[in-house]
């Protein structure tokens, strides 16, 4: 099975762990993915030379795409002007333009979209635009391919206790993705890593992909350090994996963990 994408979420550079950000070059250079999406908290205080940091590191995965979206963390939080007038000045000198963007691979589309907004601290947001947006890019995606969407905010919760943290429109985004083809949703923030399934208005079943932080020192006390890598079987694409890796103290390495193998629905005609 190829490795299409590995999800590395949550960083937090300023507070990365200098030996799982090495084990973790280790494996993105053994597994060679197509895409490497890093999606929000990228920097733990918005700060230009953890930007700076988080930019070397992200190009030593030397994986051919990279797309790398905002989380609520790489906006000045303690400078409010900054925060007002130019939340994403630290961002753009790093990675360009905080937009919604859309990479296209030989097996995949992935439409990511910032959820951030410089007036809701932690909570995100999706507006109307992004939605049907989205959906017509995935509608428009080329056959036979696995659509995506990442962004930083979670559009599930697995407990009860975070749903709070859902992005703002999650119910409506879920809807008019999934019945426009999205076989995967990609989120952080939360820093607690599953699989769950999605539903559309029809009949379409859709899965969200949690991550967990990557390598920084945010862990849970129930979820260390993780990336998820995405794996389709190239004689039928409609069979997705989806693994789990942890960093392990013990060997030092990230190691399998948990496999979700997917059986993804038909796209919309």
């Amino acid at each position: 099975m190829s490795v299409l994408m590995m999800q590395v979420s949550d960083p937090h550079f300023g507070v990365e762990r200098s030996a799982v950000c090495t084990a973790l070059r280790r494996l993105a250079h053994e597994q060679k993915p197509a895409l490497v999406a890093a999606s929000g908290d990228i920097t733990q205080r918005a700060r230009g030379e953890q930007f700076a940091a988080a930019r070397r590191f992200l190009d030593s995965l030397e994986a051919p795409a990279l797309m790398v979206l905002p989380g609520n963390h790489d906006i000045p939080l303690f400078n409010v002007a900054a925060r007002v007038f130019a939340p994403y000045r630290a961002y753009r000198r790093a990675f360009g333009k905080a937009h919604d963007t859309v990479i296209d691979t030989a097996h995949m589309r992935v439409v990511g979209l910032d959820s951030t907004r410089r007036y809701r601290h932690i909570n995100g947001e999706l507006s109307d635009t992004q939605i049907e947006r989205t959906a017509c890019q995935l509608r428009d995606a080329p056959p036979g391919v696995l659509r995506a969407v990442v962004l930083h905010h979670p559009v599930v919760a697995s407990r009860a206790s975070e749903r709070h943290n859902r992005v703002h429109k999650h119910a409506a985004a879920v809807r008019r993705w999934v019945e426009s083809g999205a076989d995967l949703i990609f989120g952080g923030h939360i820093h607690l890593p599953f699989v769950h399934a999605l539903r559309g208005d029809g009949n379409r079943t859709g899965w969200a992909v949690q991550a967990g932080t990557s390598v920084s020192l945010r862990t849970r006390r129930d979820a260390g350090n993780s990336v998820n890598l995405i794996r389709i079987d190239a004689r039928d694409p409609r069979q997705c994996v989806v693994e789990r890796w942890d960093y392990r103290e013990h060997s030092g390495q990230f190691e399998l963990i948990a496999l979700s193998a997917l059986t993804l629905d038909p796209h919309p005609d």
